[in-house]
């Protein structure tokens, strides 16, 4: 059974997803002070986004999982314990998370952030060892 991660990281994982989405946005203002800075803060955001995302995938991932595997949608439908007002409540969360497409934005950001810093460190190497 899936577990929530302790609070500190789940606010570090925050933390770094704000921070991430900073350093993205300033690179336009670097741009036109320091090439340097542009490239630590690129750096920066990108390690950012593929943490931050990579979490995000796993996070919806298991939901996707638990949903299904407890069949929570079935058991939900079923049931005659709850209100019909609650019942319509729990299956709409429940319909919307298993159908969301989110973890598959969520992993083409973490893919492609991870292909930008491979190239990236690739090109910079090379330029350092030229």
């Amino acid at each position: 059974m899936p577990h929530l991660n302790n609070h500190f990281y789940r606010i570090l994982i925050f933390a770094v997803g704000v921070i991430a989405t900073i350093a993205y946005r300033i690179v336009v203002v670097l741009n036109h002070y320091s090439q340097f800075w542009v490239e630590v803060v690129w750096y920066i955001g990108t390690i950012g986004f593929i943490w931050y995302f990579g979490h995000r995938y796993r996070v919806e991932n298991r939901r996707d999982k638990l949903i299904e595997k407890l069949q929570l949608i079935n058991k939900i439908e079923v049931s005659q314990s709850f209100k019909a007002e609650d019942k319509s409540a729990l299956l709409y969360i429940l319909k919307s998370l298993e159908t969301s497409l989110a973890k598959w934005n969520y992993i083409a950001i973490f893919f492609f952030s991870f292909l930008a810093i491979i190239y990236a460190v690739y090109v910079d190497l090379a330029a350092i060892l030229k």
